[in-house]
């Protein structure tokens, strides 16, 4: 039996990347998947193919994480059509083009908080109804490396990844008598779209020398974790951050 058998899951930021490969790897464990993006509904729908093509039910929205009537929207017709939710990916993220600190606009650097940061906090509100009466759930908060290492140029996706960290800290404490487990994965360079784009289209590009593992990460080398802690094998374990990353950070 797949360790996600029977479950329902939320995956935010699904239409590529990290989000698809965190979908589909949910879908293979026995989870039906609900996926969801702001933008990408050509990739969305790609990433709905491949849940199918596993053998998983799922359904897709387009949703944006800021706004609550999406969100209310997305957990209706979860639970109408499967009728619970067990597990919420928070993997929506803004990756802003890299700039000096003081060249950032106040409303760029408010619109990546806004997304990173207060769309995880809108989207644990809108599930949460539904895992307070069923006495339990699991919710994986996607942060970055980059908070504990900082980032030249980053100062806005960096503040917003390090948001990430306290507010799942702060729910783990406020979820946890009602058996919810909040939880964080901060991931290393990965090899993915957003990845490539951040060094210029060219992922050799990244040094991989100060990286114990001495290769860059794989979508698949992240899959695993999130599985884990949306497990009951995970049950006894909330409020902490993982770094999936290779070694790069040790924390």
């Amino acid at each position: 039996m797949n360790q996600l058998e029977g479950k329902v899951a939320i995956v935010t930021g699904a239409g590529k990347g990290l989000g698809r490969a965190f979908a589909v790897d949910l879908a293979k464990q026995g989870a039906k998947v609900v996926i969801v993006t702001r933008k990408d509904i050509e990739g969305l729908k790609k990433t709905y193919e491949e849940i199918l093509s596993v053998g998983s039910e799922s359904l897709w929205f387009q949703v944006d994480v800021t706004r609550t009537e999406d969100l209310n929207r997305m957990v209706a017709e979860t639970i109408k059509m499967f009728g619970r939710i067990d597990i919420l990916v928070n993997n929506a993220a803004l990756i802003p083009v890299r700039k000096a600190f003081n060249d950032i606009s106040p409303e760029e650097f408010g619109q990546v908080l806004s997304t990173n940061v207060m769309g995880a906090w809108l989207s644990t509100c809108a599930v949460f109804p539904s895992m307070k009466e069923q006495s339990k759930g699991k919710i994986i908060n996607i942060a970055s490396e980059t908070f504990f290492t900082g980032s030249h140029g980053f100062v806005h996706y960096v503040a917003s990844k390090g948001g990430v960290v306290g507010v799942t800290r702060a729910l783990a404490a406020e979820l946890g008598p009602f058996n919810i487990c909040v939880n964080v994965v901060a991931v290393g360079f990965t090899e993915t779209e957003a990845g490539s784009a951040l060094v210029g289209g060219d992922v050799t590009k990244y040094d991989v020398s100060r990286t114990p593992l001495a290769r860059l990460g794989q979508p698949g080398d992240v899959v695993g974790m999130v599985s884990f802690l949306a497990s009951d094998a995970a049950d006894f374990i909330t409020g902490q951050t993982v770094l999936v990353n290779g070694g790069r950070f040790m924390h």
